[in-house]
């Protein structure tokens, strides 16, 4: 990942609490209070039922539910969508491995990516890489 660009854009209020766990090396999800589901953008306003919604603390592990690797980029790269443990998907890189040996329901967790000028990006490794 050194070699990639991982663009930012400022961090708004709404954002700027993830933003900066994420520089403190903690993964923050948003519940929502009335139906207590978990989801993945964050936002205020739960998705599912409409609910305000507060930020919580994840576990940072999870399984691949499905991925693809980017060969014919310049710096190849491994997407995915990850199944938290709290319930919801999220859509992320796999690093720090071996893009053959990626599979689905591999277990991983969380690392965070360093970038210049901004927060870490949270992105997933597998469990055996640790």
């Amino acid at each position: 990942m050194a070699g990639r660009s991982i663009p930012f854009s400022p961090a708004s209020p709404d954002s700027a609490p993830f933003w900066q766990a994420a520089g403190e090396g903690r993964l923050l999800l948003r519940r929502c209070e009335a139906c207590k589901r978990v989801h993945w953008y964050p936002r205020p306003i739960c998705p599912h039922c409409g609910g305000a919604t507060a930020w919580e603390e994840a576990s940072g592990r999870g399984t691949i539910y499905s991925h693809s690797v980017m060969r014919r980029a310049p710096e190849p790269y491994a997407i995915a969508y990850v199944r938290l443990e709290e319930g919801t998907t999220m859509m992320t890189n796999i690093v720090d491995c071996d893009f053959d040996a990626i599979h689905v329901g591999q277990p991983v967790r969380v690392v965070f990516v360093p970038r210049d000028g901004a927060p870490p990006m949270p992105m997933f490794t597998p469990e055996a890489a640790a």
